[in-house]
């Protein structure tokens, strides 16, 4: 199988920083099959990137290498290093942008530091990191696995992001608001939710906590649900956008098993307002 290297980064696609990433990596290896996870994470976001690439990275092929650059600390003393966790690599900036993603790896990792000036461009910018000190190390590990170790010394700790927000009490979840996509749709910190499997109603949910050991699983009726963002409140957990009228909002499960609230052929984050951070309640019942 040919090599894959996969990017996220918060680089946009109107500048050339994403090509010339790219032309570093072919430039190292031709046969590189390079991926776009997304270019459009928020400027520094840095959470928002963490959890787009908890949402990917799964889905790609053993031995894909990751390269994620969402970097607000650029130039500064935080260290560029390069993972391996189970199946996949990361190369990142250490600043918890891959907290998220090994954390659902669940497997030991090792990190070592990019230092040996071996694998990057000559005379690396305090600037442009992606392209002279990332994307060179990606390249050389997505063509030769063993190359990581040779990187640079070994990391015994690295940095990592709080957990997002994710309370239970009294039948009731409060979560925050992760990601809003191009659709508008706005993806929160509550899952994992699965339909439940034994429902032949499929009317019940179960939600398996995705960031806190201290939250039971549950279980509870969908049509019994509300979900409360700023003041508007929905009064049911629907299976999909054809349960509600077009132009109404609803909630619904997103593909990666979170709470998601959305607007059937609308912009919900648009119609309610809603801001990455913001405050989400799902209260399980009356």
């Amino acid at each position: 199988m040919s090599n894959i290297a996969a990017l996220l980064t918060d680089f946009g696609l109107d500048d050339v920083y994403v090509g010339v990433m790219k032309a570093v990596m072919l430039d190292i290896d031709p046969t590189l099959q390079i991926v776009d996870i997304t270019h459009a994470i928020q400027p520094q976001n840095v959470r928002e990137g963490a959890f787009a690439l908890l949402n990917s990275y799964r889905y790609f092929p053993k031995r894909t290498t990751f390269c994620v650059v969402v970097d607000p600390g650029v130039g500064s003393a935080r260290l560029p290093i390069a993972v391996q966790a189970g199946d996949y690599q990361f190369v990142a900036p250490d600043n918890g942008i891959l907290s998220y993603a090994l954390a659902g790896v669940g497997a030991a990792h090792q990190a070592v530091q990019l230092e040996n000036r071996a694998y990057q461009q000559p005379q690396p910018s305090h600037t442009f990191h992606g392209r002279d000190i990332f994307a060179p190390a990606a390249a050389h590990i997505a063509r030769d696995l063993t190359v990581l170790p040779k990187l640079g010394t070994a990391l015994g700790q690295i940095r990592s992001l709080p957990a997002p927000q994710l309370n239970f009490s009294r039948q009731r979840l409060t979560g925050e608001v992760m990601h809003i996509d191009h659709f508008g749709n706005i993806i929160t910190s509550i899952g994992h939710l699965r339909w439940a499997a034994d429902d032949e109603a499929g009317d019940e949910l179960t939600l398996r906590a995705m960031w806190h050991g201290g939250i039971p699983a549950l279980r509870f009726k969908a049509q019994s649900a509300q979900v409360t963002i700023h003041s508007h409140t929905i009064h049911r957990i629907s299976p999909a956008y054809h349960a509600v009228p077009l132009g109404a909002i609803l909630a619904q499960i997103d593909s990666s098993g979170f709470l998601e609230i959305s607007a059937n052929h609308d912009h919900a984050a648009r119609r309610l307002d809603v801001q990455i951070g913001d405050k989400v309640l799902l209260r399980l019942a009356d």
